[in-house]
């Protein structure tokens, strides 16, 4: 891929960008990450994982506007048709298309390819450790969701059983179970890495928070009954 061809992915990308949370940056973070991985790997198409990786979130908007959408759904579709437009072979904007559309974690539609697996990890490391932790909470915040519930004795839920949502709820449905999983080894380690920062910035909030409530209920009552 020549540097003309990245500008005309890159700018595409670029116009397709508005959602906070996965901005630009988010974008330059997975293409690094994927060749991060990449170096370990054999035979890897660098053409298909630049595309696929600069153009894997263009479809948020869609997801975003109509939630009953799939933005990976959305995205690979529309990446084959701009490919396929300015002249790409049909072949790689298929294993392009197959790259976006298997990205986002869904079991029934696994990544096959090995650019697939990358592009799958890539961004998975992304919502890993501290940079994971701050995207949902700046995510939470776009959508007007709490930090956390309190449940009905008055104390703070930690999130594990939460139907309401709010970044503990994320936390324990998501955050906390990603670190298995990846298909890459290089991303598996990666992740490893990330992993206790994350523990341990949830676990201090909820104790903080906890803490709040409980002496702050305590001396309410106290000073009530007074």
């Amino acid at each position: 891929m020549n540097n003309e061809t990245f500008c005309l992915l890159e700018n595409f990308m670029l116009s397709c960008m508005k959602d906070t949370a996965h901005d630009k940056e988010h974008i330059y973070r997975v293409l690094y990450h994927g060749l991060e991985i990449a170096k370990t790997e054999e035979h890897v198409n660098y053409d298909v994982l630049i595309a696929a990786c600069l153009l894997h979130d263009i479809g948020r908007k869609e997801q975003f506007d109509n939630p009953a959408l799939c933005h990976a759904a959305v995205g690979g579709e529309k990446a084959y048709q701009f490919l396929a437009a300015h002249g790409f072979e049909i072949s790689v904007a298929e294993q392009v298309k197959h790259c976006i559309q298997t990205h986002r974690y869904r079991k029934n539609n696994p990544p096959q390819s090995l650019e697939a697996k990358i592009l799958f990890d890539a961004d998975k490391l992304d919502v890993a450790g501290a940079v994971g932790i701050a995207r949902t909470l700046v995510y939470r915040g776009i959508v007007s969701e709490p930090l956390y519930s309190v449940l009905p004795d008055g104390t703070v839920s930690d999130g594990e059983n939460d139907r309401e949502p709010s970044f503990f709820q994320e936390y324990k449905y998501k955050l906390e179970n990603l670190y298995s999983g990846f298909y890459t080894k290089k991303a598996a380690a990666m992740a490893k890495e990330r992993q206790q920062i994350a523990v341990e910035f949830y676990n201090r909030l909820y104790q903080e928070v906890s803490l709040s409530y409980r002496n702050g209920t305590k001396e309410l009552n106290r000073l009530l009954r007074g």
